[in-house]
């Protein structure tokens, strides 16, 4: 996905968004909900579980622009949503409330989804196929 709405690039490979030259692609997982007006709040919660938002353009071992924490919209209420979510967020880690994260504020971007380019197979499910990760 690309956070850029501007970004023409219609075919990456994978290579191309690790490189450091990369030209504006992030990783991300790609979710449809079946009712995304009840459920679209709870994702974002649990988005902001699983990992740290507190880091810029890393993710555990990886880094790299394409690592970073990024909620991609699909209209003007999920956009309030993530919003909110993140600055219940940011509080939280302002008033001393959750002490889990490296940073002290969170570094997610939040943009309207615009060009989404599925990965090739065996890029997908990583962790399902490599259940032990990089060793």
């Amino acid at each position: 996905m690309s956070p850029s709405p501007t970004n023409t690039i219609q075919h990456i490979t994978y290579e191309q968004v690790c490189h450091r030259n990369n030209p504006g692609f992030v990783e991300v997982l790609y979710v449809t909900l079946n009712e995304p007006h009840k459920h679209f709040e709870e994702l974002i919660r649990f988005f902001f579980s699983f990992h740290d938002p507190t880091t810029r353009n890393r993710q555990g071992n990886d880094t790299g622009f394409q690592y970073g924490s990024y909620i991609f919209y699909t209209d003007a209420e999920q956009k309030q949503i993530a919003k909110k979510v993140k600055e219940q967020l940011n509080t939280a880690l302002k008033n001393g409330k959750i002490k889990t994260f490296q940073g002290k504020k969170v570094s997610t971007e939040v943009f309207a989804a615009n060009h989404f380019i599925l990965a090739k197979r065996e890029h997908q499910e990583y962790l399902k196929k490599h259940p032990f990760g990089y060793w």
